[in-house]
């Protein structure tokens, strides 16, 4: 059987466009992000990292550390204000943190009863001054009936007995106007009870300070002692002299021989870690607290600031008088500069835009640093705080 092959034909609709490779196109794309993130990376790799550095430094004899200690601030001049009287508070002029001088008025009483008094003392001493004329003038009658009776007897024409009365009178009137004078004074006297009265009304400073709490609101009673069943007030404001600061300390009895008046001491307060404050032991109070077998220890500060406040915390160092400084010298960094891995201690030291990782051996804590024993050299940059973290050999750039 024969076919005719000439009539076959492939139809154009039929034929199929060529496929392509998706696993490839996929793998290409792969490629290209990979090469870019590398590029990335060498790019984020060449930039500098910013840190921050300090310089190490060498403590001299001066900064030897013979005991540390804690404690708090407080002022030697602290004083609750309250009225000399049992009153009801009518105006109170202060607030909490505000400066008054010594004298200035904190509040004032109601002093309706007392102006009453007042005016009612001065009025008897008005009467009884009015009085004591009256009597002036009754003695100055009375002396010359006492000379015209002397004239009358001496020429006979008065009895004894009228003299005698005459003498009398001038004396009654004599002695009724000591007693006058007495009671002057004595209203006075009243008068000026009175007007202290009014004057206790006023609540005043006993010396300059800054109010430290505000103790009494307008309409509360006061008291000079507890009463009311807890509904009378003791105290008006509480003012401290912040000009008598200073730092009181227990120190163990058994270290107490290596503190002296006038010794050198490093303060560091609990909300300033980074701040050392020059001061000096002022006295070892001479008794022991048997209980916690402790001896109290007042130090002053060098100069007052105005960050140092009443019942702070404080962390003192005594420290060592002044002695061979080659045999206490030592070499002091900031804490922050010191990273720990498990109990192994480094540092990054900064040189020519790059760090160096570098182990070091850690003493005792001074304050805000620590001590090295190992691993560093007075003058060489460290970092203390840096953008993201560090690796050896990392570029850096150091700012302010």
């Amino acid at each position: 059987m024969n076919r005719d092959l000439s009539k076959l034909t492939i139809d154009p609709s039929a034929r199929q466009r060529p496929k392509f490779n998706r696993r490839l196109i996929l793998a290409v794309i792969a490629a290209g992000v990979a090469i870019l993130a590398i590029l990335v990376l060498l790019v984020v790799a060449r930039r500098p990292v910013q840190v921050r550095v300090a310089a190490v430094r060498e403590a001299g004899a001066a900064e030897a550390t013979v005991l540390n200690a804690s404690g708090y601030v407080t002022p030697r001049r602290r004083a609750t204000v309250s009225a000399k009287i049992t009153g009801k508070v009518d105006q109170v002029l202060i607030d909490e943190g505000m400066y008054v001088k010594s004298g200035q008025i904190l509040a004032r009483l109601d002093n309706v009863d007392a102006l009453a008094s007042l005016r009612a003392a001065q009025a008897d001493q008005a009467v009884t001054a009015a009085s004591l004329n009256d009597l002036n003038v009754r003695l100055a009658n009375a002396n010359r009936n006492l000379a015209r009776a002397r004239e009358l007897r001496t020429r006979g024409l008065a009895s004894q007995q009228e003299l005698d009365n005459a003498e009398t009178e001038v004396e009654s009137y004599g002695a009724q106007i000591a007693v006058g004078k007495e009671r002057v004074r004595a209203a006075v006297r009243a008068t000026e009870i009175a007007s202290q009265n009014v004057e206790n009304c006023i609540v005043r400073a006993p010396f300059a300070g800054v109010v430290v709490s505000k103790d009494a609101q307008p309409g509360e009673m006061v008291s000079p002692i507890s009463a009311g069943g807890g509904y009378t007030r003791t105290g008006i404001a509480t003012i401290v002299d912040m000009a008598s600061l200073e730092i009181e300390v227990d120190v163990n009895e058994s270290y107490i021989a290596r503190v002296t008046p006038g010794q050198r001491v490093e303060a560091v307060l609990d909300a300033y870690p980074g701040w050392q404050i020059p001061c000096k032991v002022k006295t070892v109070i001479p008794t022991a607290d048997r209980q916690k077998a402790t001896v109290k220890v007042r130090i002053s500060f060098d100069n007052l600031d105005p960050r140092i406040l009443p019942d702070m915390g404080v962390k003192v160092s005594f420290l060592e008088g002044a002695v061979d400084s080659a045999t206490i010298s030592q070499t002091l960094v900031p804490r922050d500069a010191v990273r720990v891995v498990g109990n192994r201690s480094y540092a990054f030291v900064a040189k020519d835009g790059r760090v160096e990782r570098r182990a070091v051996r850690t003493g005792r804590e001074i304050g805000s640093d620590v001590q090295i024993l190992a691993g560093l050299r007075q003058g060489e940059e460290i970092v203390i705080s840096s953008r993201s973290e560090l690796h050896d050999a990392s570029r850096v750039s150091v700012v302010k």
